[in-house]
């Protein structure tokens, strides 16, 4: 893997996010950024670049689409060691993303409120982070990816050591624990939509 130039970051429990923007800053890499993460990062004083100012096509239905865009996927998805992936990026104009820091709506937690409605939910069932969560992971050998907070800590000790190239081995764990995280929350959904039936 080549050293980390571009992160996106998405992210609903923002515990520790302001330590990781500051690192990612002071070692120039650029941040995307959605909405309410994209707020606080700049609010910490980071440059951070909107996705709809990324992609040029702004977000809709009430948020649902965001980060489901060609530019994004294709930034995660292209195998940096394959000719015509990096030449279709190039024509293009569109670099890749190489760090994608996302962790899901709270579905988990929202069901475990008496209160909450099916409509409420149905609305906490994230699309955007799963899809990037897999894509990041399904590419692991070129993108890392950092779905818990509770990581970042060994991400930053990762990059000192590696001075930036991140290990496989560890990039693979990364994947791995993404992988787990899609699957659990689709059968927490799965278990919620079982029980309303």
């Amino acid at each position: 893997m080549t050293k980390i130039s571009q992160a996106l970051l998405s992210v609903s429990d923002k515990t520790n996010l302001n330590t990781l923007a500051h690192y990612l800053n002071s070692r120039s890499i650029r941040l995307i950024s959605t909405g309410g993460t994209a707020k606080a990062i700049s609010s910490q004083g980071f440059p951070v670049t909107e996705v709809a100012d990324y992609t040029g096509f702004e977000e809709m239905l009430d948020g649902r689409v965001k980060t489901l865009h060609p530019k994004i996927h294709a930034g995660i998805l292209h195998r940096r060691d394959l000719a015509d992936h990096v030449a279709q990026m190039t024509i293009r104009g569109w670099p890749g993303i190489d760090l994608v820091v996302v962790n899901l709506y709270p579905f988990e937690e929202v069901i475990s409120v008496a209160s909450t409605t099916f409509e409420e939910a149905i609305e906490n069932i994230d699309i955007g982070g799963p899809c990037l969560l897999r894509a990041s992971a399904k590419n692991h050998a070129h993108v890392a990816i950092l779905c818990d907070p509770n990581d970042y800590d060994d991400f930053i000790a990762e990059m000192e050591k590696t001075d930036g190239e991140l290990s496989s081995s560890f990039r693979r764990k990364l994947a791995q624990k993404a992988f787990s995280r899609t699957s659990l929350y689709d059968q927490a959904i799965s278990n919620y939509l079982a029980a309303k039936l």
